[in-house]
């Protein structure tokens, strides 16, 4: 709004320095600086009300870790942080003109209402089971399928909608449209949806320690930026042999509110943490990181980019198959790690809190700088 309000102004009477709100790479620093902002002025307050009103974190007593009772009195739902802290700067400063604008706030605002939803169960209504799976699921789908038909149908899309690069190859794309460009929609929608749901639920499993998956975020929020700016630019497209994206380079100024909101929470919620984003804010921000994966094409380079979200999903899921497996076969579970998710499993190892998150972060830093490194070794 505010893009589109300097411009007209600009335009009209020519007023110094506002024509420097063209650039995108401009609107990307203000759109960072007010979300930290919004993080930072609007969390202390809303911190507080959640305290007030005793929206609190429940902790299972059952898990083993005894460490994590001391959170029990931790105002929850902090994700709403997040959301106002991504969406309005987003609305601000993004072309509102531009599809990618609408459909990114949209699966973050939606995603974030879904979790909303399971922690105003888990916490107000002292349902620990929070909101059941199948409707949390179909929340994610209809977000997924709603983001897919548009990317596909939309009509300036048409000529890459089911084009993707592969990372580490050279001239090598994936065309979705193996059952003919009539009936590519089948491949690419339920693509979508998959991707969607699953860094969604990753996001959901890694926010276990306090700004491990706020940390994450930021920095894979950083590494998708840099895809989306490239993306949207034809002379850098062309010079790292890259699709050319028109019109995606807004999205890196809501990368950039992303990185700001991060930042800004990260000041509540490292250890000891003040408030929880809850299943408010991760959803919120595995969709969104999703989502700008499948915009600019990348998503096959997810499990790098995201790669702290992909092992800690992974060793969910090993976990619980080879636990399944064994009590089948000897009567008698057994397990590959002490807990899962992974960050668990070192807890238990007695390794401190901050000291894995901190290596957490250095492991997501690492694995984007891989990331990038896809762009001129291909």
């Amino acid at each position: 709004m505010l893009f589109h309000l300097m411009d007209q102004l600009n335009r009209a009477y020519n007023i110094p320095g506002f024509g420097a709100f063209e650039y995108i790479t401009t609107r990307s620093a203000v759109a960072a600086v007010f979300a930290l902002m919004i993080s930072l002025l609007i969390g202390k307050r809303l911190i507080e009300w959640l305290g007030n009103m005793q929206l609190r974190e429940t902790i299972r007593e059952d898990i083993g870790l005894d460490s994590h009772l001391s959170k029990a009195s931790t105002p929850t739902m902090g994700g709403l942080i997040l959301i106002l802290a991504m969406a309005v700067p987003s609305l601000l400063w993004m072309d509102l003109t531009n599809v990618y604008t609408w459909m990114i706030v949209m699966v973050v605002v939606v995603l974030g209402m879904v979790g909303f939803v399971d922690d105003y169960i888990k916490v107000v209504k002292r349902n620990k089971s929070g909101l059941a799976g199948r409707f949390k699921v179909a929340g994610q789908v209809t977000v997924g399928m709603a983001l897919g038909a548009v990317l596909y149908w939309w009509p300036d899309f048409k000529e890459f909608n089911t084009l993707t690069t592969v990372p580490f190859l050279k001239n090598v794309t994936i065309d979705y449209a193996v059952f003919g460009a009539e009936w590519s929609w089948l491949v690419y929608i339920p693509l979508v949806i998959l991707v969607i749901t699953a860094v969604s639920n990753a996001a959901n499993l890694t926010d276990g320690l306090d700004g491990l998956a706020t940390g994450t975020s930021a920095i894979a929020g950083v590494i998708l930026g840099i895809f989306a700016y490239v993306s949207g630019r034809v002379d850098f497209s062309g010079f790292l042999d890259i699709l050319y994206l028109p019109g995606a380079g807004e999205l890196t100024i809501f990368a950039a509110s992303m990185i700001g909101a991060c930042i800004g929470f990260l000041w509540y919620n490292t250890h000891p943490a003040s408030v929880f984003m809850g299943d408010t804010g991760s959803l919120a921000l595995g969709g969104g990181l999703g989502a700008l994966a499948i915009m600019i094409h990348k998503e096959l380079l997810l499990p790098v980019i995201c790669g702290v979200f992909f092992v800690e999903t992974l060793s969910v899921i090993l976990q619980t198959s080879w636990f399944t497996y064994t009590r089948r076969k000897y009567g008698e579970g057994r397990r590959i790690f002490l807990m899962a998710p992974l960050h668990h499993h070192f807890e238990k190892q007695g390794i401190p809190e901050s000291k894995i998150v901190v290596r957490f972060w250095i492991v997501a830093i690492m694995l984007g700088i891989i990331s990038l490194l896809t762009l001129k070794l291909r």
